[in-house]
């Protein structure tokens, strides 16, 4: 099983990280399939959250406008699903690397993008995953021990993606 992790501590450098990843990895001929997360600052508010489904789009709105006196989860949980959707019908034995931006709070309750990284991992897909602290205890109950941590730097993510592909080369039976 090839799964790995990341945390970096600002807040969003690991998006910014594995974004930068993605358009790597694309460069080198690399097949990727996942999301990427790109915040929109506003002025005054909180940021925009969107996720560009790999390899080439679309993006995706998945924050909500709350109003500014909202403090609640500003997740659009069925803009997030159909995120999760594209992906899922992406994943088979042309993907070198499935990238999932964030293991958040609907991954821990047993939904959002938990399925897919399931799916990768069946048919032998490396899965690298940013998680944050909140949620690092839930990832690592549902990926077990055999998951690896890396550091947050672009050399390391990329090192770790060309040995998990590596072993990848064969066509897998993703259909069973």
């Amino acid at each position: 099983m090839n799964i790995a992790y990341t945390m970096a501590q600002g807040k969003g450098d690991t998006d910014l990280l594995l974004f930068g990843l993605a358009k790597t990895l694309a460069s080198e001929g690399y097949q990727t399939a996942g999301t990427v997360q790109v915040n929109t600052e506003r002025a005054g508010c909180a940021c925009d959250m969107d996720v560009m489904v790999l390899p080439a789009g679309p993006s995706l709105r998945i924050s909500q406008d709350l109003g500014k006196a909202s403090k609640g989860c500003r997740l659009d949980p069925a803009a997030l699903e159909s995120a999760v959707g594209m992906v899922a019908s992406r994943i088979g034995p042309q993907v070198d690397v499935l990238i999932i931006n964030k293991f958040g709070k609907h991954e821990a309750e047993g939904r959002g993008f938990r399925t897919v990284i399931a799916e990768a991992i069946a048919c032998d897909v490396p899965v690298l995953v940013g998680v944050n602290a909140i949620n690092l205890e839930a990832f690592q109950r549902f990926v077990g021990e055999e998951v690896t941590a890396l550091e947050p730097s672009e050399g390391a993510l990329l090192e770790w993606v060309r040995r998990a592909s590596a072993g990848c080369d064969q066509e897998l039976d993703c259909t069973a």
